[in-house]
């Protein structure tokens, strides 16, 4: 990991920003700031592990890296959206479906 200029937030080898100290990435939590509109309390109430301190280091880093975060989060949808597209069913949805039809 490699510091950066905000106080609670670093990046791993690829660059990718993490809240220091959390198994958390800054998109998680842009993403559900934006998703639901939270505020950073919000947040926190979804998060009780993570400080406002680090809550709000976050969402500076996603301020001032906006485009760069913003293509990001639309590349996650994007797969996400083919995935959830994609012709026939996934291993665990066929196991989940085989073990509700036991006796």
């Amino acid at each position: 990991m490699t510091t950066t200029s905000y106080h609670h937030i670093e990046l791993d080898s690829s660059g990718v920003p993490w809240i220091s100290g959390a198994n958390t990435k800054v998109v998680e939590i842009v993403a559900e700031r934006l998703a639901y509109d939270w505020d950073a309390d919000q947040i926190h109430s979804q998060h009780p592990n993570l400080s406002l301190a680090q809550i709000h280091s976050a969402l500076a880093y996603y301020y001032d890296h906006q485009q760069e975060l913003d293509r990001d989060i639309e590349r996650r949808l994007e797969r996400a959206d083919k995935i959830l597209s994609a012709p026939g069913a996934s291993t665990i949805r066929q196991k989940l479906r085989a073990s509700r039809q036991r006796p």
